[in-house]
């Protein structure tokens, strides 16, 4: 059998395989200096552009308002404890546990008013928790309904929902603002295999699914961010990074890989060095 060396190997494929080995070289060089970069930092750290001592301006308003469908209860309190119960919805229920009083919510209806007790219609749409609780409180002291009423209104059921690299979950608000990296927090934060540069938030507005991207790696994209505060009802996708995706499909996660290829040309290196010594 002909040996293969450098003086029966052609010319031409010597010349091809020096070409192959320096190639590898770069390459390798390359992969090298990708692992000991700053490179993997870039995809995973937040709003790295951050400089030190520095003042962010907040969006001012952030906090939830009241939409179609929303639910919310109304407890009304007075010392005159009868003419208050008039104006709570409440449900007596019996059992073998006895009698048990269940709060009642009001819904807002597609008009965005809700029907309360004696004080008819109140248009609640677009208006925050607080500011129900003083409307409500208006009416009856304008109306001469109370003479001290005390109002408190709470939203119970409002939530928002995460999806993706982030977990999965229904979460209710704890307060009424939330921005996404509270949200994100709550649910647990990103995993490492969550793409930061791209969080799609979907966002329900005039029965329309409306997309927001957040660039959580930007600062000026976060805070600058119509999806910076969390409305109800707003579903945050995380998606996954490439190498995450990759092994979604059968060795997808290794031969898209710098280090596959650099093994694939670190064997071509030492079979041209075989050849050409």
């Amino acid at each position: 059998m002909t040996n293969l060396n450098k003086h029966n190997f052609p010319s031409y494929m010597k010349t091809f395989l020096h070409g192959i080995r320096n190639m590898a070289i770069a390459v390798i060089g390359l992969a090298g200096a990708l692992a000991t970069s700053c490179g993997p930092a870039r995809d995973i750290v937040y709003m790295q552009d951050l400089p030190a001592d520095s003042k962010l301006k907040i969006q001012t308003d952030g906090e939830l308002r009241l939409r179609p469908t929303d639910r919310l209860l109304i407890e009304i309190h007075s010392r005159d404890k009868e003419l208050a119960e008039m104006f709570n919805l409440s449900r007596i229920t019996t059992g073998n546990g006895g009698v048990t009083v269940k709060d009642a919510a009001y819904t807002v209806d597609k008009n965005g008013n809700i029907d309360m007790p004696i004080l008819g219609q109140l248009r609640v749409e677009g208006l925050t928790r607080m500011e129900v609780a003083q409307l409500v409180k208006y009416r009856l002291l304008s109306g001469n309904l109370l003479r001290d009423p005390i109002v408190t209104v709470s939203c119970p059921d409002m939530a928002f929902y995460v999806i993706g690299e982030s977990g999965v979950g229904r979460h209710n608000f704890p307060d009424d603002k939330l921005n996404i990296l509270e949200a994100l927090s709550i649910s647990g934060d990103l995993a490492i295999s969550g793409k930061r540069t791209n969080v799609l938030v979907l966002r329900t507005e005039d029965d329309k699914q409306v997309p927001y991207r957040v660039d959580l790696t930007n600062t000026d994209a976060v805070y600058a961010s119509p999806a910076f505060y969390i409305r109800q009802n707003d579903m945050i996708y995380v998606e996954p990074n490439q190498v995450k995706a990759n092994t979604s499909t059968a060795n997808g996660s290794n031969y898209m890989t710098l280090g596959f290829w650099a093994s694939v040309l670190s064997l071509g290196t030492t079979i041209a060095v075989l050849v050409t010594k």
